[in-house]
């Protein structure tokens, strides 16, 4: 038997969710199998997997063995290089005790995935701002796109940022070159995108508010502020109306118009503003060098 007591961090967290973040990482039927059995319980009370948790709850574990399951796959961390964590040093733009902000270079994803390992939180996990905290993500940006990201801290304030991101009261900045030109300099994209869940078709409405900062005719500079958080708005909003982002792989209308510069998305997400408990946030994050050194081989000036 275990017994383990909830700490403030993990209040109003789901009972499975505190067990698979603070015990072992198995799949939720078995949670569900063991709860049904009384293996789990809560102050010893059998409880619904989704029973929210309170401070200084009592959990019980029995007759449970983390070890025997040969057919378990293993989910293991990234382990990052020496490398990895020099670099990481200059993309901090704010660390304190709650969360820290970050200019997440291109090409790293947020998580780890089926198609890739190397990730951002497993870095983080591996830093001195990070030394006696655990990171959680309270927004996502592209693996391709580089630019501004949240993490949070603790659970506290990850459900805070989860519920100012709900409620639009974070305010984000990116910038894109695309291919072409708007005929007008500023207004506002209203989409329905299609999403596929499996073979279940949904459907979503994004908005996007967009400037043109510069343009040629042939490719244009934007300044974008997406009002809805949608997978993938920015691209597939923009390839809808027949200005792919420039070096999308996913979403374009040919291949013809890509170059060299194909595996570079040219996507940035370059500002951010929120306020909490009356004191306002306000974050920049340089673009990177390949986005500028675009700009210039462009003839579009760079942005303000």
């Amino acid at each position: 038997m275990k017994t383990f007591y909830i700490k403030s961090d993990f209040v109003n967290s789901r009972l499975d969710r505190w067990f698979k973040r603070s015990v072992c990482e198995v799949p939720q039927s078995l949670i569900e199998k063991n709860i049904r059995k009384g293996n789990i319980k809560v102050n010893n009370k059998k409880e619904k997997s989704s029973y929210k948790l309170k401070a200084k709850d009592e959990i019980t574990i029995r007759n449970i063995n983390f070890t025997s399951n040969k057919h378990k796959i293993i989910n293991k961390k990234y382990e990052p290089t020496k490398k990895d964590l020099l670099k990481t040093s200059s993309i901090f733009l704010e660390n304190n005790e709650n969360f820290v902000v970050i200019n997440k270079p291109a090409g790293i994803a947020v998580q780890s995935g089926t198609k890739s390992k190397k990730n951002i939180l497993d870095i983080l996990r591996n830093t001195n701002e990070f030394d006696g905290f655990f990171p959680y993500t309270v927004h996502r940006i592209d693996k391709e796109t580089s630019g501004i990201l949240i993490v949070a801290k603790n659970r506290k304030y990850a459900q805070l940022f989860t519920s100012l991101f709900r409620i639009r009261k974070i305010h984000k900045t990116y910038l894109g070159i695309i291919l072409g030109a708007f005929n007008e300099n500023k207004g506002t994209l209203k989409d329905e995108l299609h999403y596929y869940e499996g073979n279940k078709k949904t459907k979503a409405l994004a908005i996007t508010h967009y400037k043109v900062l510069d343009s040629n005719n042939s490719y244009s500079l934007l300044n974008l502020n997406p009002e809805t958080g949608r997978k993938h708005q920015l691209r597939k909003q923009l390839l809808l109306h027949g200005h792919p982002i420039l070096g999308d792989s996913k979403y374009r209308i040919t291949e013809n118009y890509l170059n060299k510069k194909k595996n570079e998305l040219m996507l940035h997400a370059y500002k951010i503003k929120f306020s909490i408990a009356g004191t306002r946030y306000n974050y920049t994050a340089e673009p990177p060098l390949a986005f500028k050194k675009y700009l210039k081989e462009k003839y579009l000036k760079i942005y303000q």
